[in-house]
This record gives C-alpha cells, structure tokens and sequence, in this order.
C-alpha cells in the first residue's frame, strides 16, 4: 500500500537553487509545500527542505530577506534536510568560504571538494535507512565534503570512506542530489524520520 503525506505540509527554500524539483517530488507523496523566501512563510510547516545551488548566494539572500533568525530557530526544532549547498547552510563550520553557516547540524564541510561543474558524476551509494540496506541513486555536483563530525552525528552513508548522509536529531543533511532521479526513497525517509517525528 503507498503512502501519503496529506497530513504534513513541508516548505522548500526558494531562494535559489533547485527547489522546483524537490517541491515535485513533495507533490507526488501528497504532501502540503510551501516555496520558503519570507520569514512569515516557515508558519505553520512541518518540515524544510534545504536544496542544492549556489551557497554563497543563499546565504546572501538569506540575510538580505531577514530570514536567519527565524530559520535558525526553525531548524532547530523541526525537521529540516539540506542537499548540497543546503548540507553547507546548515553546517557548524565552512571551511575557505565567506559563508556563515546556520550551525545546526555539528559537521565542518569544504565547498566543491569532489570538482566543479565538469568534474560532476552520478553513482549508486548504499544506506542504512531504518535498519535495512538500501541504494540510493546520488548525483554530486559540486559537491561539499565532510571534513569532521561531532560525536552526535550518524553516519548513514559514505562515499569512498567518507561520510555523506548524516543526521543529528531533527537535521539530515547529504552531499549529494536525489531529486533529480525517480528514486523517492530518500525523500519519504525524511517524511517518515524527520518531518513526522518533529511534528
């Protein structure tokens, strides 16, 4: 039997980046979205997505449309998954960036580190997702990496020994894309261990 998220309404940062596709992927397990650029939007969610894109431009705008504080507050207390340049917003540390992370999740994290645009690459990466294996298709595009996690932290995933799909509480954070394929699995683990536990 599929299931359905018709009871939790789940924003996406929309900012920058890809939120369009992670909000498609929302629709398609029946959960409420909202697109995310005003602090007044993140009333009344369940959770947050965090997408991929630029990260030194989120993080400008997220200033520059008086989000941080109340995103913080946010993140701290509901379920919240960064992709990519979300995983670096949401990081404690940055390493070689002007960027100041909204420290949610204790990981310190080094901007493009698997290669720019032409470096990127798509695989299979194999999980722990709720006791059970699982394959998870995983595209990095510029990509951060995992330098350091506090002891807190889950490993669920690696990547060649390192480390990227983690968790600490409420924050999942990954390295790499999963809503540019088909493969919703990842997407309802959120649902399931993130936004319906922190409800």
């Amino acid at each position: 039997m599929e299931i359905m998220y018709s009871d939790l309404t789940v924003g996406v940062l929309a900012l920058q980046g890809d939120y369009e596709k992670h909000l498609h992927r929302l629709i398609s397990l029946k959960a409420n979205t909202c697109e995310v650029r005003v602090k007044e939007d993140l009333d009344g969610l369940d959770g947050l997505i965090i997408p991929g894109g630029e990260s030194t431009t989120m993080n400008l705008l997220i200033d520059r449309f008086g989000l941080r504080d109340k995103l913080v507050e946010f993140c701290r207390k509901k379920g919240v998954w960064g992709t990519c340049a979300g995983m670096i917003l949401l990081a404690r540390e940055v390493d070689g960036a002007r960027i100041r992370p909204l420290e949610i999740i204790d990981i310190r994290v080094r901007r493009n580190a698997y290669g720019r645009q032409l470096h990127s690459f798509h695989t299979y990466i194999k999980a722990a997702l709720n006791g059970a294996p699982a394959a998870l298709q995983a595209s990095f595009i510029r990509a951060p990496m995992v330098l350091h996690y506090g002891p807190e932290v889950k490993v669920i995933a690696k990547y060649e020994e390192t480390p990227v799909l983690l968790f600490q509480r409420n924050c999942l954070v990954s390295s790499f894309h999963t809503e540019l394929d088909d493969d919703l699995t990842l997407t309802q683990y959120f649902l399931n261990n993130f936004v319906s536990l922190f409800k």
